[in-house]
């Protein structure tokens, strides 16, 4: 396990991912045009990572510099008339930076806070609810993310995976942040309520309501972007236990 895992705080671990270990693994997985370069294993709040989001015309080119740098994209609602071009890989930073924000130093703050976005609650919560009135979703790519298992009253990082070693499509959502000559693409992880989870009910802290992200079934990542706003809640489901495997995290 890389040195960084465990130098994330026992708070951060639910926001800690594991990235594909192959540019290949995107085309084969998501069917889209895969990255020149990985951008590192791990991803963790406000650090680089990729995410797949719904191509239109009035966005003009898939944004995926070889710099590594954001161009300019659209964060207006897509008219009707735009023509899907189906499905492109943007690179942007874990943690959703609200377009309304005023300086580097809120963003900064809020990124942070933002990794996670809880699915109840994303159309009214005042840090989201534009970005999905604006139908701005997104799929993160990701092999497995990290949870605690604090049975044993001792946190115990623990990666869940598919029990078929394939990568998951975790629901997302992203937006453009502007202000001076900052300009900044995030995204957020979107999670849904796993009290009654077969597996999922045993991690995070005692007492605490259980929480997993918004995985994908494959079948479902271009429905999930291009769905219509009052029909892209049925996606927010609880991935099926059989499918996961959970293993404790060996610390260096």
């Amino acid at each position: 396990m890389p040195e960084r895992t465990s130098s994330v705080s026992i708070e951060r671990m639910s926001t800690l991912y594991e990235c594909l270990k192959s540019p290949t693994l995107y085309a084969e997985a998501y069917a889209i045009e895969p990255p020149a370069a990985l951008l590192g294993q791990q991803v963790w709040p406000r650090q680089p990572g990729f995410f797949i989001r719904q191509a239109h015309a009035a966005d003009g080119p898939a944004l995926l510099p070889a710099d590594g740098a954001n161009p300019p994209v659209t964060t207006e609602a897509v008219p009707s008339s735009a023509v899907p071009l189906g499905m492109e890989l943007v690179q942007g930073q874990f943690g959703l930076v609200p377009a309304w924000v005023k300086s580097a130093s809120d963003a900064k703050l809020r990124s942070t806070k933002l990794a996670v976005t809880r699915g109840e609650t994303m159309s009214t919560a005042m840090a989201t609810r534009e970005v999905w009135r604006k139908g701005q979703r997104c799929i993160i790519p990701m092999q497995a993310f990290f949870v605690d298992d604090w049975r044993s009253q001792k946190a115990v990082p623990t990666r869940i995976a598919r029990v078929d070693g394939q990568p998951m499509g975790v629901a997302g959502l992203w937006e453009r942040w502007t202000q001076g000559p900052d300009d900044l693409i995030s995204f957020s992880m979107i999670t849904v309520n796993a009290n009654s989870h077969a597996l999922m009910n045993r991690y995070g802290p005692n007492g605490n309501e259980k929480r997993m992200p918004a995985i994908l079934n494959e079948g479902a990542y271009a429905a999930w972007l291009n769905a219509p706003i009052d029909k892209a809640r049925e996606f927010m489901r609880a991935y099926p236990a059989h499918g996961l495997l959970a293993n404790p995290v060996q610390k260096k």
